[in-house]
């Protein structure tokens, strides 16, 4: 077997941005069912940020020389035993639950071909939100006709989650802030405002009962959230860890569903269904940067480029 040397930006240990440091990681050939694919972007989501603060550390107790990213579009370049339908010179965009994104090359086991009308940099900006996404609203079992209260519809997640579940039927109340009104709407929801009155103006909205809550947000008041359904099996968080507590279900990645959420993901984008966040590209070498940036509050999608 080979080992190739890649390009990446790693981490140092746990701590601030200034953690994030160029160098080097080994990516060896594809093992059975894998692909390697060089990287075209990379994209930065709120986990990597809690991962590298150390918030994770019991996921993620090893941090020294790990490259984050859970989400990266390319070109396979190398493809493993086993892999049928995906050929050197493809170009897809790749789910990574085991981390690996920031860098030059990535193995992947989670993979969907890229429409060549789907833009690049759209593509290695939907994995991990598309598959949170599909993954939440399904466990939730939401119906059509059914109301959804989901937390947090303007981030990556949310923003996904809104517009998937508008074009399944579901009636979405999401709960953003007062500027991102018109944005919400504009995806097929209605908004209601974080703030002391949400639970009321929740009701208000619902004329009926709440079904589902979806909390794709940061730091969020389940106990409101389960107030809302009337049964905390009614709500998930993607990391509230405050949820346990609650009898809330914190839902992490499912790679047994990934193909399946990414497939229908991708085929929303290559639809036109399917609007996300704006994206702004860096090169690789400025993980540390992308990483400050959003934690001063930057509204936006970074993708880091090798």
């Amino acid at each position: 077997m080979t080992v190739v040397s890649a390009d990446a930006a790693v981490l140092e240990g746990y701590g601030g941005p200034e953690v994030l440091l160029a160098g080097t990681v080994e990516v060896p050939d594809p093992g059975p069912g894998q692909v390697r694919i060089a990287v075209r972007y990379a994209a930065v989501g709120p986990t990597d940020l809690e991962i590298r603060a150390g918030h994770l550390a019991a996921v993620f107790p090893s941090p020294a020389g790990t490259a984050l990213g859970f989400e990266a579009a390319g070109t396979v370049e190398a493809v493993g035993p086993g892999v049928v339908g995906t050929a050197v010179g493809d170009e897809v965009a790749a789910f990574l639950p085991g981390l690996g994104g920031y860098a030059s090359l990535v193995l992947a086991d989670h993979w969907v071909p890229r429409p060549d009308h789907v833009d690049p940099a759209d593509a290695a900006a939907l994995p991990a939100s598309g598959e949170a996404a599909v993954r939440v609203l399904d466990q939730l079992g939401v119906r059509r006709g059914e109301t959804l209260l989901l937390l947090g519809g303007t981030g990556s997640v949310g923003t996904v989650a809104t517009q998937l579940a508008v074009h399944r039927g579901i009636r979405v109340l999401a709960a953003v802030r007062a500027a991102d009104h018109a944005r919400i709407t504009e995806l097929g929801a209605r908004p209601v405002t974080y703030g002391p009155g949400l639970a009321d103006e929740v009701r208000r909205a619902a004329d009926g009962p709440v079904d589902a809550v979806f909390d794709a947000a940061t730091g969020s008041d389940l106990r409101t959230a389960v107030g809302l359904a009337g049964d905390p099996a009614r709500v998930i968080t993607l990391s509230n860890h405050d949820a346990p507590a609650l009898g809330v279900r914190l839902s992490g990645p499912d790679p047994a569903h990934a193909d399946a959420a990414l497939a229908e993901a991708m085929t929303a984008l290559s639809e036109g269904r399917l609007r996300l966040r704006p994206t702004t590209v860096l090169p690789l070498h400025r993980a540390a940067e992308a990483h400050a940036r959003l934690e001063g509050g930057e509204r936006t999608k970074f993708l880091l480029q090798p």
